[in-house]
């Protein structure tokens, strides 16, 4: 099985693959489901279209990933909605 910190790099490396030039990403949210196959990371960044350079923007976007806990590989990025 793959630990927590695994399974976050893979998290931000897929979304980071996906949308280049993405600054100010945080981790939000770490789960391990109840069966233990799937690592759920939650992770935020700038709303680029809310985004105006001069100030400091407050609107994030929340995408969670669900990873496989035996092979890291990302099986779903999902919109997540707060």
């Amino acid at each position: 099985m793959i630990d927590v910190k695994d399974a976050t790099q893979n998290a931000f490396k897929y979304l980071e693959e996906l949308q280049e030039d993405l600054q100010g990403i945080l981790l939000e949210e770490v789960e391990l489901t109840e069966d233990e196959k799937f690592w759920l990371i939650t992770l935020s960044f700038p709303d680029p279209e809310q985004c105006v350079p001069e100030i400091l923007n407050l609107r994030r976007k929340y995408k969670i990933f669900k990873i496989n806990s035996t092979t890291g590989k990302v099986v779903s990025m999902k919109i997540r909605e707060i």
